[in-house]
């Protein structure tokens, strides 16, 4: 695991990349690849690398090429089937000299060109420059593990894995981009290409971008979940039975674990949060693991939301050395300005916090690379949303129906103890978009309307803006077959597009592991594993209401019975109270304050200064174990972080910090200095 960075020139007169340049944009990059640094020069184009070593860490210095050195790479990520794909180009006569995934990429490019990326199961950034034909190539993996930025002027483009190592050019543009914050405030992150700032775009999950030196761009997407018609649901003959999918998904799983334990030349630990997805993993990590085996969870000191029994009765399991974090809300407020850093976006929960502070015991204890559950609730239906979904289908046949809306207590069974008026609000909540069974966002409308709420908050500037150029939605751009799908498979689909790709993988995932140096590898997303949930019928991922259904059959024998019957707990930590006690840090006054607010122009300062007051009212009358409501919590965290990104972000200078790296690899075809080491 990597960070990558470059910049190619177009046109005809072109100026000579910048080493100075080049090594200052690794060096924003280094937590991301502590152990070496390279980079590569011509008269065009520029590369510069961070490396994380896990494979091949002898001989997979970054940047690298093919045998004649007219095709270079850097890559950020993993190519977990390289060996079989290394095999097969032998056999049609190329030739390596490393042992690594990275080279194995160079290759498989010249040999099938931009369809190469559809052969790989894996998670990856990369860029691929053609010296001979100056073409620039860029791929992102199929849910975007990995992330690549993009900034595109007429006569340059530059890329890198995060935006910082962009930005230490003061020649590219520090202003937020009103449609990535709109698209936030709605869903939960902005979608690519949208970013969090303007002229900076982000490459699409499963696309790959390239550009010659004229300037032309081309622009595919490889890659994007499908899922079965509703007709063919109806009419297949041939589907595999619940036991003989459940041992076909065993062996793809029981596979996609071993290739991420086995292929490293590190060890490789596990996360484990004491729900069933981490679980399995761990116990499948375990099996093929050899020798000691680590885990890591996350304690927290309020009950709330704890989960350390079943931490605890998993991890006694698996004879593994086991690390437990404990995390209190003083920690998460003393830590949200260095976790907005890493996520570079405004995030409307605090989940990031305890993940960012788990990947730091991690690397503290020598471990560089980490099993997660990461894509299961996705693929085999585990969220509340599509239960949610699936009850508000039912309901909408007999909407007048009083009876129907019950079944909701069975999500949720506190709503049964609470007062009527709690239950015929949540009524009115589910009922919303009950008219609208047939529309795309159906199974989402309850979930983006509440979070659409938010923009409230947003200064008359933000909604002049956005009223003259709003920001696409992610309506606009499904797949042609999507209406043909069933309910389920569009609310997968959805999710994926929205959520996982955007947020979980984003600022909950890569960002916060990268931080300190620790890269996720995710079972659950192999690319065989992820095309096989896709072909289920729905009934095997959501029984009646029974969420993943099959993986519940799966693990039956491989985690506690505790784990497996347990009520499933979405993983959650101490939002807004945290921020709002006597010690909480002085940071936030300030960003918060009126003064902070009119100078990024993005909220009302009023309106803001109403919601805090608010909620400080609310602590003092009613103690710190006051609950907010999920919108009071969202709006302040969302403001909070917005405020802590503008504030990072837009006109403050970034230091070089490239000296005294361990510059490995330095290439230098330019034909003014030209040297290989």
């Amino acid at each position: 695991m990597c960070g990558i960075a470059g910049l190619t020139y177009l046109g005809k007169e072109t100026p000579l990349p910048s080493v100075d340049l080049l090594k200052t944009m690794a060096s924003a990059l280094k937590h991301r690849g502590p152990d070496e640094f390279g980079w590569y020069r011509d008269l065009r184009t520029g590369f510069a690398h961070a490396r994380l070593s896990l494979i091949d860490v002898a001989t997979g210095q970054q940047p690298l090429s093919n045998e004649d050195e007219s095709l270079w790479i850097i890559f950020n990520g993993e190519i977990f089937n390289y060996i079989e794909l290394k095999a097969e180009l032998v056999a049609r006569g190329h030739r390596f000299r490393t042992h690594s995934d990275t080279e194995v990429v160079v290759h498989a490019f010249e040999e099938w060109g931009r369809e190469c990326f559809q052969r790989f199961n894996g998670q990856w950034a990369l860029a691929l420059w053609d010296e001979r034909k100056c073409l620039l190539t860029l791929s992102r993996d199929r849910v975007g593990v990995r992330p690549l930025y993009v900034h595109r002027t007429n006569n340059r483009v530059m890329f890198a894995s995060e935006v910082k190592a962009l930005f230490v050019d003061p020649s590219v543009p520090r202003s937020i981009d009103v449609r990535g914050l709109d698209q936030t405030f709605m869903y939960w992150a902005s979608i690519p290409p949208v970013t969090m700032f303007e002229g900076i775009e982000q490459i699409p999950a499963g696309w790959t971008w390239s550009v010659d030196r004229h300037g032309k761009w081309q622009e595919d997407e490889y890659w994007r979940p499908t899922y079965p018609s509703a007709a063919a649901l109806r009419t297949a003959g041939s589907k595999p039975t619940l036991r003989q999918a459940t041992e076909r998904l065993r062996e793809l799983l029981d596979k996609a674990t071993e290739l991420r334990m086995l292929r490293a030349d590190v060890p490789v630990g596990s996360y484990l949060s004491g729900g069933l997805d981490s679980s399995v993993i761990a116990r499948l990590g375990r099996k093929a693991a050899h020798g000691e085996f680590r885990t890591f969870s996350i304690r927290f000191s309020d009950a709330e939301f704890d989960e350390t029994p079943y931490q605890r009765a998993m991890a006694s399991t698996l004879d593994s050395v086991h690390t437990e974090v404990v995390v209190t809300r003083n920690d998460i407020a003393a830590t949200l300005p260095d976790v907005i850093r890493h996520t570079e976006h405004p995030i409307l929960r605090t989940a990031p916090v305890p993940m960012y502070l788990l990947s730091r015991a991690v690397r503290a204890g020598g471990i560089k690379a980490v099993l997660t559950g990461e894509g299961a609730d996705e693929f085999l239906a585990g969220y509340d949303l599509f239960r949610e979904a699936k009850i508000r289908e039912f309901w909408s046949r007999q909407p007048d129906s009083t009876v129907r809306p019950r079944l909701f207590d069975r999500l949720y069974p506190y709503l049964a103890r609470s007062p009527q008026q709690t239950r015929a609000f949540a009524a009115e909540f589910w009922k919303r978009g009950l008219d609208r069974v047939g529309s795309p966002e159906f199974s989402h409308q309850p979930r983006w309307s509440t979070t659409r709420t938010l923009k409230r908050f947003f200064s008359e500037p933000v909604r002049e803006q956005l009223s003259r150029r709003p920001g696409p939605s992610p309506l606009d751009s499904l797949p042609e077959e999507f209406e043909s799908w069933d309910l389920l498979g569009k609310a997968q689909f959805l999710e994926i597009a929205t959520l996982l790709s955007t947020y979980l993988l984003s600022s909950q995932g890569d960002r916060m592991l990268m931080a300190n140096s620790v890269e996720g590898r995710f079972p659950f997303l192999d690319a065989d594993l992820m095309e096989y949930c896709n072909t289920l019928p729905p009934e095997y991922k959501l029984l009646g209401l029974n969420e993943k259904h099959i993986l519940k059959r799966l693990a039956s024998d491989l985690v506690p019975e505790m784990i497996l019957k347990r009520q499933k707990q979405a993983y959650r930590a101490p939002d807004a109270v945290a921020f709002l006690t006597s010690t909480a840090p002085s940071y936030i006054g300030d960003a918060l304050s009126k003064e902070a607010l009119m100078h990024a122009g993005l909220f009302e300062p009023n309106a803001v200064d109403g919601l805090v007051g608010k909620l400080k009212g609310r602590v003092a009358k009613e103690g710190e174990q006051v609950l907010f409501t999920n919108t009071e919590n969202m709006a302040f965290i969302g403001i909070l972080t917005t405020q802590l990104l503008s504030m990072q972000s837009v006109g403050t200078p970034m230091a070089s910090g490239a000296e005294g790296l361990p510059w490995v690899r330095q290439i230098d075809r330019s034909g003014v200095i030209a040297f290989h080491s």
